[in-house]
C-alpha cells in the first residue's frame, strides 16, 4: 500500500506522455529536424519542473520512502563523459524515436515493436555496467 503512490505517479506519467504526444515518433522526428517547437516545449517544461522539485526537496529536507534524507552530491566535471554519453544517448533516441520513459509508455499502448528498442536499451545498460571501469569518468 505504501508503494501505491509510486504506481499512481507512473500511471500519471504515462497519461501525460501520451496526451502530450511525447511518445510519438513523428513528434520526435520533427524535433530532430527543427520543424516544430512541440518537443522542446515539453523538455523545457520538464527541466523547469525538475528544478522546482529539487528546490522543494532541499528547502523542506524531504526524505525517501525508507525515511532517509534525500541528498544531492555534486557530479564530477568532465567533458568526455557528457560528450560520449550524450552522443550515444542521442543516437539511440534518434534511431528508436523514444527515450527510456516513452519506450515503456509505448509498450503500454501495445506497440510491440518497441520491445526491440527496450531490449537494445537493456543490452546497452548491461554493456555500460560491464565496461564502466574502463570508460572516461
Amino acid at each position: 500500500m505504501k508503494k501505491l503512490r509510486f504506481i499512481l505517479a507512473g500511471i500519471l506519467f504515462g497519461i501525460v506522455m501520451s496526451k502530450s504526444e511525447a511518445i510519438s515518433w513523428y513528434r520526435i522526428q520533427e524535433m530532430f529536424r527543427f520543424q516544430s517547437f512541440h518537443m522542446y516545449g515539453i523538455i523545457g517544461t520538464a527541466v523547469i519542473l525538475g528544478i522546482i522539485a529539487v528546490w522543494l526537496i532541499k528547502k523542506f529536507k524531504l526524505r525517501d520512502i525508507q525515511g532517509n534524507p534525500i541528498e544531492f552530491t555534486p557530479k564530477e566535471k568532465s567533458v568526455a563523459r557528457y560528450l560520449f554519453g550524450g552522443t550515444i544517448f542521442g543516437l539511440g533516441w534518434a534511431l528508436t524515436g523514444a527515450c527510456p520513459g516513452p519506450m515503456f509508455v509505448n509498450l503500454g499502448h501495445a506497440y510491440w515493436a518497441i520491445l526491440v528498442a527496450i531490449a537494445g536499451g537493456l543490452l546497452g545498460t548491461y554493456t555500460y555496467g560491464a565496461i564502466r571501469d574502463r570508460l572516461p569518468h
